[in-house]
């Protein structure tokens, strides 16, 4: 039932832009370390910058086990669900890596999320395609969508750069991970854009 795809162009696009959620999985190469999985899911926040490549903002408000993950291996997984319409299950299985604020390419790709960026935006994770495929999503439940949270945007829109900077430095498991990888460098770089 399943197909695997060149890249991410036409359905598979049409079927990312309409998605109002995502997860992304990552994991250290120790045996014994944390997988981790996040949901995604802030409207504007997820771009494709071309038929191989993703990017996401990678916000504060929990720990930074992707970005240490990333750091370490690279290796990530991103997976939609069809929780409307025709059931399907996408995933995209490459490689990422964390573009932190103070790097030249963030001036260049922090616009492509317009209003998505906020203050605690930390890091834009751009993910490079090895392999896209979806299988039926049979299983998955039909779910309403009715609305985006604001909750997030709103409490980090009210601290400074300079706030953020201290709340990320005050988290526990941000500038290392729970497997002790260095994570989100701290002091938090200054934005460059």
């Amino acid at each position: 039932m399943g197909k695997v795809y060149a890249c991410i162009e036409g359905r598979i696009r049409n079927f990312i832009d309409e998605q109002p959620v995502f997860f992304t999985a990552t994991a250290p190469l120790a045996g014994d370390g944390h997988v981790n999985l996040s949901p995604k899911g802030r409207a504007g926040t997820l771009a494709v910058l071309d038929p191989l490549t993703l990017a996401y903002l990678h916000f504060g408000g929990s720990g930074a086990e992707t970005i240490a993950h990333l750091r370490e291996n690279g290796r990530t997984t991103l997976m939609w669900c069809a929780f409307t319409g025709p059931p399907k299950v996408l995933r995209v299985h490459g490689r990422g890596e964390p573009v932190f604020r103070d790097d030249p390419r963030w001036g260049e790709l922090i616009p492509r999320f317009g209003e998505a960026d906020g203050p605690s935006a930390r890091a834009i994770i751009v993910v490079r395609a090895e392999r896209i495929g979806d299988s039926c999503g049979f299983a998955v439940p039909f779910m309403d969508y009715r609305e985006e949270r604001t909750q997030h945007a709103e409490h980090f829109g009210r601290k400074t750069d300079e706030e953020f900077a201290a709340y990320c430095e005050r988290k526990e498991h941000v500038g290392v991970s729970l497997d002790g990888l260095p994570a989100l460098p701290l002091p938090l770089p200054p934005r460059t854009g």
